[in-house]
């Protein structure tokens, strides 16, 4: 299980420098790749805990990564985007 953990948090690291490097996001490379290994590790968690994901743990890795780094850099940006109207 401890591997498992591990090799998620390097999926997911090396899906957020790919994804930075290659255009699809500009949050910078650090951001990128602290956000996609918290989204892996809430998919690890939750696959852990309730059994819900895909059966490859990889797969999870992957999958959550790229749902992460759409989800949390849109969230935020339209929350400083509402602050600086007001």
């Amino acid at each position: 299980m401890f591997m498992v953990l591990m090799g998620t948090v390097i999926i997911a690291g090396i899906v957020g420098y790919i994804c930075e490097r290659s255009g699809f996001t500009n949050n910078g490379i650090l951001q990128s790749i602290i956000i996609c290994i918290g989204g892996a590790f809430l998919a690890y968690f939750v696959r852990i805990m309730f059994g819900i994901g895909f059966s490859s743990p990889g797969i999870n890795a992957i999958v959550s990564s790229l749902g992460a780094l759409i989800i949390v850099p849109t969230h935020w940006r339209s929350t400083v985007r509402d602050r600086r109207r007001r």
